[in-house]
């Protein structure tokens, strides 16, 4: 009796194995303009990792000047294996482009359809006509502060965090001895000398290493925030037991009126919440110093008003205040480090996956960092802020 099978008899014959082609490495070709953007003095690559991309066959294009604000001379690149140019168009023509600041429409302009670009998106200061230039010229576009790392942490909202921590008790110390208002006080714990007394609000990366460089300086540290979660971990990074609270007006404002130093460095989902009030930063001592990383966002103090690094600080009921946006663009070359550390891994990645296209479906951490791919929308809180049409990347790329 013969057998009834659903497959042909040329269905049933065994098939060849069908296995995915070997990826060919590709050969980037990266173009690093000059910076435009107000304050911003820090470049995507520093020559040592622009020397690792050019010794295994990449070509790196930067326009001329563009790392002179972070101390790196065209020289240098020039050794490094860089093509120096001075034309801006030429370099916007790269099908890879890596900026620190994202591009204003005018340079979009100058991009090359299918372009891909790689640069910060900071979202709050961002434009709907922004999303639509891109989306115009089928750009992949990947922002910094979305690429995630293996432990699901971004490393480069993480880096820049500890640079402006660091940086903020370093930024009060100065100001605690300045002429012009300053108390003449030495930020530290000398013997036989009250220490310095300091307020942080957030316990956050910041907040953490402000905490870190604060205590390692000799100060007596506070720290408020409403996260017991945070709280907790900071304690235990931190290896020792500080004085940790809740927000609470009531201790935070004895805290105040104590402390030499107050730093904010709290993150709302929208806007930094205002955590201290006018009246609050009146009963403060006279020649306080306030430093709010948060500015960026709104500030977390009332008194807080945007300045600049040519004239940071202003003063308001008898409190100096730096509320200086953008505070790792200080240290450029520090930052400008940090930042070349985090891309070169991921360029050399998507050269040897063969592209963005096979890198971005081999690793997670650069797909999270896809907000437009060949001008499809692809993050639903841009799409959602924006009022944008976007798609899940996981159905575009799998």
């Amino acid at each position: 009796m013969a057998l009834i099978s659903p497959f042909t008899k040329q269905q049933l014959l065994p098939q060849e194995e069908k296995l995915e082609i070997a990826r060919h490495k590709s050969e980037l070709f990266i173009g690093i303009p000059k910076e435009t953007s107000y304050q911003e003095r820090r470049i995507c690559l520093t020559p040592d990792a622009v020397n690792s991309l050019t010794y295994q066959g990449h070509r790196v294009m930067i326009e001329a000047g563009a790392g002179e604000s972070s101390s790196y001379s065209d020289k240098e690149y020039s050794i490094a294996g860089a093509e120096i140019t001075n034309d801006t168009k030429k370099v916007f023509g790269c099908p890879i482009l890596l900026k620190v600041e994202p591009a204003s429409l005018d340079e979009i302009e100058m991009i090359n359809p299918n372009s891909i670009i790689i640069s910060a998106i900071q979202l709050k200061t961002r434009d709907k006509a922004y999303f639509e230039a891109l989306t115009k010229k089928k750009i992949t576009a990947l922002a910094l502060e979305y690429i995630k790392d293996e432990d699901g942490s971004y490393p480069a909202v993480k880096s820049l965090s500890e640079i402006a921590g660091t940086a903020s008790v370093l930024i009060a110390a100065e100001l605690m001895i300045t002429n012009e208002f300053g108390k003449g006080l030495l930020f530290g714990n000398i013997t036989g000398v009250p220490p310095t007394d300091v307020v942080i609000l957030g316990a956050g990366t910041v907040g953490e290493f402000a905490a870190k460089t604060a205590i390692g300086l000799g100060a007596n540290v506070k720290v408020f925030d409403n996260s017991i979660r945070k709280l907790r971990r900071l304690q235990n990074n931190l290896n020792q037991r500080i004085f940790t609270s809740t927000i609470q007006p009531k201790s935070l404002l004895k805290a105040l009126r104590r402390c030499d130093v107050a730093i904010g460095a709290m993150r709302g989902k929208d806007r930094c919440p205002v955590i201290v009030t006018e009246s609050m930063v009146e009963h403060m001592k006279r020649g306080a110093v306030i430093v709010d990383v948060s500015i960026d966002t709104g500030g977390c103090f009332e008194t807080s008003e945007v300045t600049s690094h040519e004239k940071p600080t202003f003063i308001k009921s008898n409190v100096l205040h730096y509320c200086v946006p953008n505070i790792p663009s200080r240290y450029s070359k520090t930052a400008s480090l940090s930042i070349s550390n985090i891309i070169t891994p991921y360029l050399l990645q998507i050269a040897e996956d063969g592209g963005i296209e096979s890198a971005i479906r081999c690793n997670n951490g650069l797909k999270h960092g896809v907000y437009l791919y060949h001008g499809i929308l692809t993050n639903k809180a841009i799409g959602d802020w924006f009022d944008l049409p976007n798609s899940d990347i996981n159905l575009i790329v799998f």
